[in-house]
């Protein structure tokens, strides 16, 4: 049954049943309401009032009805809106930053939706847009898939020291850079290589993996590209196992993927040259991703998960 407020005529025969000393039970079967509302009426007449003065009172209390319009202070907006400038995501700020920010999680996005805050600067979101351009380089004629992975790390999900690998590639697809994830703490590395043939990557992976710590990474798996067609020799150089996605598969390396569309969001966009771009260049990129907290490391940076990794091993 759906509830209606009593009308104005069923108010002024309420005053007039009260006046004629009209039993409530007789008022509650005459007008078809229940007790207690009737009642409620009553008890406000008794205070010297008319039906007219709750009818008046009805009408100002519904004004009142409604959730209260939530507001931030300009030092809210202030702080917001520089982490929004830095790449952070609303939800991150809340969760980094719980008591710097006084409303809720939805109603951050609420206010950003009400143009409070500027959406252009919210992280991305949305469709993977295809750029038409057609691979003609091929794919690896042999490579260690997957179910190698699962048979040879049944941790794999949760040990650390698996990498998932990819490149970025620039202007006119003539130039790269070598993206690689830590999986585990999200940690970003960007490589410089002189160019895209399988010589070149390999030239870069060896010379970075030269200067970490052995058998600090543990696997890496690869997109099925011809650029990584050398696998086997950095593989053997370094004691590393390699491993490849699926083709037609980028799910298989999703945060690979996820982290990939950061930078291009971030430093490293489609139209860009990246022949003539620093080792530096490239380096601070990753560097300012990896200082942003993450929801799903428990607003740890990845920086702070890989180091706390770091010291569990030594």
């Amino acid at each position: 049954m759906t509830y209606t407020h009593l009308t104005t005529n069923e108010l002024v025969m309420i005053e007039a049943y009260y006046q004629e000393n009209i039993k409530v039970s007789d008022i509650v079967t005459s007008l078809g309401r229940s007790k207690q509302t009737i009642y409620t009426v009553i008890n406000y007449l008794k205070e010297g009032h008319s039906a007219y003065d709750y009818y008046n009172r009805y009408k100002v209390n519904k004004k009142r009805w409604g959730r209260n319009k939530t507001s931030l202070t300009q030092s809210e907006k202030d702080f917001i809106q520089t982490h929004l400038e830095e790449n952070w995501s609303l939800d991150v700020i809340k969760g980094t930053y719980p008591d710097r920010v006084s409303c809720s999680m939805r109603t951050l996005y609420r206010l950003a939706d009400r143009g409070i805050l500027k959406k252009e600067d919210l992280p991305w979101k949305g469709k993977r847009k295809p750029n038409g351009h057609s691979e003609k380089r091929g794919k690896q004629a042999f490579r260690r898939d997957l179910r190698e992975r699962a048979d040879s790390y049944p941790n794999f999900k949760t040990e650390f020291g698996h990498l998932e690998g990819d490149t970025i590639v620039g202007e006119k697809h003539k130039s790269a850079v070598i993206t690689l994830v830590e999986r585990c703490s999200k940690a970003i590395i960007t490589l410089k290589t002189n160019g895209r043939k399988a010589s070149d990557i390999e030239t870069s992976i060896n010379q970075w993996l030269s200067q970490v710590p052995s058998h600090l990474f543990k696997s890496i798996t690869f997109d099925c590209g011809k650029e990584f067609s050398n696998w086997k020799s950095i593989s053997n150089a370094h004691d590393i196992d390699i491993f490849f996605a699926d083709p037609g598969c980028p799910g298989q390396r999703g945060l690979n993927e996820h982290s990939n569309g950061l930078l291009r969001r971030n430093g490293l966009p489609k139209q860009m040259d990246f022949t003539n771009i620093p080792q530096n260049y490239l380096s601070a990129i990753a560097d300012k991703k990896n200082r942003i907290p993450r929801k799903s490391l428990n607003y740890q940076t990845p920086y702070q998960v890989f180091l706390s990794y770091l010291k569990s091993l030594t």
